[in-house]
């Protein structure tokens, strides 16, 4: 049993941390702890992040609710909203997609974020993992320590790095993972005996 929570828990934690290392609100943070306070950026990513995984827990709790034993068509809305997510970054120019700043590093960091991940991919991912784990602790839980860590290694990247790092063709590789992503959890929906029952 302490096996099985141990193995959902690192599961979360690597798919979540990992989408959201690629991401585009990584690179956000690390060009925003490059001009300001790298701590005060963390503070303001962490905060933000802990609120929308809190969100994206109980809007997976409610969905269940909502859709009983059809978790397959929340399953498929999320594979096609990962592939529709992808689309949009290939068509939208990355200057659309840009938030507006705050005044504090804190506030930028805060609203940066948020304004990012509300519905972003690892939003998405947490609530499908809601549904496939059925633990929402375990789910919030992980989730929220894998992008705190996530913000603290960009926070310190931008601190070391500063505005050098080019985001162009990690973007590319964030669409494909997006793709993939998004075809993998549509054939879940679809035949979820070819997967372990803790992905979802």
């Amino acid at each position: 049993m302490l096996d099985d929570l141990l193995l959902e828990f690192a599961l979360v934690f690597a798919v979540i941390g990992g989408l959201e290392f690629l991401d585009r609100t990584n690179f956000a943070l690390i060009g925003l702890a490059a001009k300001l306070p790298p701590r005060s950026v963390w503070a303001g990513a962490a905060t933000a992040f802990v609120l929308t995984t809190v969100l994206a827990v109980l809007i997976g709790a409610a969905l269940i609710a909502a859709l009983g034993g059809h978790i397959v068509y929340l399953r498929l809305g999320g594979g096609l909203f990962l592939l529709a997510y992808a689309g949009y970054l290939v068509v939208v120019p990355e200057a659309d997609r840009r938030p507006p700043e705050g005044r504090s590093a804190f506030a930028t960091a805060l609203v940066l974020i948020l304004l990012l991940e509300l519905g972003d991919t690892t939003m998405i991912f947490t609530i499908l993992f809601v549904a496939s784990v059925g633990n929402l602790l375990l789910v919030g839980l992980a989730a929220a320590t894998a992008l705190i860590a996530v913000a603290a290694t960009a926070s310190i990247i931008g601190s070391r790095l500063g505005a050098r790092v080019e985001p162009k063709l990690l973007e590319r590789a964030v669409i494909v993972i997006l793709v993939v992503a998004g075809l993998v959890t549509i054939l879940y929906a679809l035949a979820p005996g070819w997967f372990p029952s803790f992905v979802p």
